[in-house]
C-alpha cells in the first residue's frame, strides 16, 4: 500500500512539472518510456535545444531487484543481498542563459527486505541551485522556499536539511562547492511513514515555487560569449561532481538504469581550462567570493 501511494505522488509530480516548465520555455518534452531487464522501468521527459532549456530532464523511475546495488548499502551493510524496490523523480534542467542557475531536484523511496522479515524503507531527496553569476535575491529567495517546504514539520528540519546540503554537493578534489546548496536528505524513516511521506511531497511540491520566479527573472538577460565561456567553465564542476562524487548516479548505473536517463543531467556544453582563476574584482570572481562560500541565507 506504501508503494502504490508513493508511486501516485510522483507520477503527479512529474506531471505537473513538466505542464509548468513546457509552459516557460515554450517547446514541449520529449517522452520516453523504458523498461529495465531486471525488473522495473520509467519515463524519462528530456528537452534539448528550446527555447529557455539547452537541456533539461524530468525523469521518472521505479526499479527493483533481488540484490541492492553497492552504492545503497556502503552506509547499511546490513542489507546487502536484500530485494529492493526503488522509485523517485529526478530533475536537472540547464538554462541557455548564463545569469540563469541550473537547478537540482530529486525525491525517492526505496524499501529493501530479506526473506521472512519486515521490511526496510526510507525516503531521501531535496534540491540545489548551482548559479553561474550570483544573485543575493536569488540565493535568498530559493533557500526561504526550501526553509517554507520544511517548516510544517519542525524547525529543526531545515538547519540540518541544508548543512546536510552543503555538505553532500560538494567536491572535495576541488575544495569548493558545487553551488549555493539548498536542502538534502537521507534514510530518512523517523518518526513514522505518513511524516516522512508529507515531507518529501512538501519538498517535491515546493520545487517550482523556488525555482521558476528565478528562471523567470533571469531567461531573458542580455549576455555575450564571455559569459557562456563562463558558464560553460563552471559546468565542468557540475559534471565531475555527478561523475566523481554523486551517489545517485552510481545508484542508477549500479542497479542497471538506462544510461541515457541517469546522464541527462550533464550539460551538452561544458569546458575545461588549466589552472584558471577568475579576474580580481570581476563578476565572476564575485560568484567565488561571495556565493560559493557557507552562509545561511536565511
Amino acid at each position: 500500500m506504501n508503494t502504490i501511494l508513493v508511486k501516485e505522488f510522483l507520477g503527479a509530480l512529474q506531471d505537473q512539472i513538466i505542464e509548468r516548465l513546457e509552459r516557460v520555455d515554450g517547446k514541449c518534452f520529449k517522452r520516453e518510456r523504458w523498461e529495465r531487464p531486471e525488473g522495473g522501468g520509467g519515463l524519462s521527459c528530456v528537452i534539448e535545444q528550446g527555447n529557455v532549456f539547452e537541456r533539461g530532464g524530468v525523469n521518472y523511475s521505479h526499479v527493483f531487484g533481488l540484490g541492492l546495488p553497492a552504492s545503497a548499502t556502503a552506509a547499511r551493510p546490513e542489507l546487502s543481498g536484500c530485494s529492493f524496490e526503488a522509485m523517485g523523480v529526478s530533475i536537472v534542467l540547464h538554462p541557455y542563459n548564463p545569469y540563469a542557475p541550473t537547478v537540482h531536484l530529486n525525491v525517492r523511496f526505496l524499501e529493501a527486505c530479506k526473506d521472512g522479515t519486515e521490511p526496510v524503507w526510507w525516503f531521501g531527496g531535496g534540491m540545489d541551485l548551482t548559479p553561474y553569476y550570483g544573485f543575493e535575491e536569488d540565493a535568498k529567495h530559493f533557500h526561504q522556499v526550501c526553509k517554507d517546504s520544511l517548516q510544517p514539520f519542525g524547525g529543526s528540519y531545515h538547519v540540518h536539511f541544508k548543512k546536510w546540503c552543503d555538505q553532500y554537493f560538494y567536491l572535495k578534489h576541488r575544495n569548493e562547492p558545487r553551488g549555493i546548496g539548498g536542502i538534502f536528505f537521507d534514510d530518512l524513516s523517523q518518526p513514522d511513514f505518513d511524516t516522512c511521506f508529507n515531507l518529501t511531497k512538501s519538498v517535491g511540491n515546493h520545487f517550482l515555487s523556488a525555482y521558476v520566479p528565478i528562471l523567470e527573472q533571469r531567461m531573458n538577460m542580455s549576455y555575450g560569449d564571455h559569459e557562456r565561456d563562463f558558464q560553460a567553465y563552471r559546468r565542468g564542476r557540475y559534471v565531475e561532481f555527478n561523475l566523481v562524487w554523486d551517489r545517485g548516479t552510481l545508484f542508477g548505473l549500479q542497479s542497471g538504469g538506462r544510461t541515457e536517463s541517469i546522464l541527462m543531467s550533464l550539460p551538452p556544453i561544458v569546458k575545461w581550462r588549466y589552472d584558471w582563476k577568475p579576474e580580481q574584482g570581476s563578476a565572476e570572481s564575485e560568484l567565488y567570493t561571495n556565493f560559493l562560500i557557507s552562509k545561511d541565507w536565511v
